[in-house]
């Protein structure tokens, strides 16, 4: 394989998949360093290809032992629905209310990675949200729910073998609850329950395509204590039970500086539970969302790639679509 051809497969390795997903893309990155040593007759070629992966390593391979890094991706989402507000006392309807919503969502995220090892990396992220209900006339303005990973890959890199790297998230409730606000007048920015997560994700080189996919499962932990006014009941505790999610896609490297990934993510969430007060339970069912999503990496520079995406809802459940944006922040204090 000539050496024009590697470059392009370690620029499909480093941007094929799309921000403020779970999955890890995972590379070797010694493999691809050396793979872009300087040649006679590549000039400063090698140099910039360097700093290309380096920028987009952060989401798609482990970092190095001692080394940071520090991303910044926006998110716009557009969820259109109506809420269906049921009360049902001894086999009688008490109260029915059909609520049309149309949300934008606005999220900052900040999200830093540290190499612990040469396999290991952990990391947190923050997001900043904005929420507009045009329907209700309602914003928000506040912090998300932090969370933080731990990416592990088992087994060292081999050439035209299958790449696999373990993953963890832990999902705190910093977010304003949706159990804790006045649903008539407030929006929330968070779950409102801690969440446990964990998978695997698997990618494999394909001359001239990388293929990749992930599998994981989130449980939630039960949220208690609360006193939310709903109808004419009191919402005292909530049982969001369990997820499951998968996806797949592709990506090819059009250039050296750009490259094209296309995938699908299918999502399960088991029935919610709600206790009142007074006794009483009502269900939420459970849901099988659908997204389809295509992503665009672009060097603008010689040190930054910016990666731009598209997402389609395919199911009921899922939001219209969503557009996002992120790239490398870099710092002199977080270089290696």
């Amino acid at each position: 394989m000539n050496r024009w051809f590697v470059r392009g497969l370690i620029l499909v390795s480093a941007t094929g998949l799309l921000p403020g997903m779970s999955l890890a893309q995972d590379g070797n990155v010694d493999q691809a360093r050396d793979a872009l040593a300087k040649q006679e007759g590549d000039k400063d070629s090698s140099r910039q290809l360097e700093e290309v992966f380096q920028a987009a390593e952060k989401n798609y391979s482990l970092q190095k032992k001692g080394t940071h890094s520090l991303n910044y991706s926006f998110d716009y989402s557009y969820t259109a629905d109506q809420r269906l507000d049921l009360a049902i006392t001894d086999g009688s309807v008490r109260n029915l209310d059909v609520v049309p919503s149309a949300t934008h969502n606005f999220t900052n995220s900040f999200s830093y990675d540290y190499g612990f090892l040469d396999n290991l990396t952990v990391g947190a992220r923050i997001p900043l949200v904005v929420k507009y209900d045009t329907e209700d006339e309602l914003n928000l303005y506040d912090f998300g729910d932090i969370s933080f990973t731990g990416r592990w890959q088992p087994f060292a890199y081999v050439p035209g073998k299958m790449s696999t790297t373990l993953f963890g998230t832990f999902t705190t409730k910093t977010g304003v609850s949706p159990y804790e606000i006045d649903i008539t007048e407030q929006l929330s920015s968070g779950s409102g329950y801690y969440s446990l997560g964990g998978g695997l994700s698997l990618s494999k080189v394909l001359d001239p395509v990388v293929v990749f996919g992930s599998l994981s499962a989130t449980y939630n932990l039960p949220a208690e204590d609360l006193q939310q006014v709903r109808g004419a009941r009191l919402l005292q505790e909530v049982e969001p039970g369990f997820g499951i999610s998968g996806s797949a896609g592709f990506a090819y490297s059009l250039s050296y500086d750009i490259s094209l990934s296309i995938s699908a993510q299918l999502s399960y969430s088991d029935e919610t539970i709600l206790t009142f007060s007074n006794g009483e339970q009502a269900m939420a069912q459970d849901q099988m969302t659908g997204f389809l999503s295509m992503s665009l990496g672009t060097r603008v520079s010689d040190t930054t790639i910016v990666n731009t995406s598209l997402g389609i809802g395919l199911t009921e459940d899922a939001p219209d679509f969503s557009l996002g944006v992120s790239l490398p922040i870099n710092f002199s204090g977080l270089k290696e």
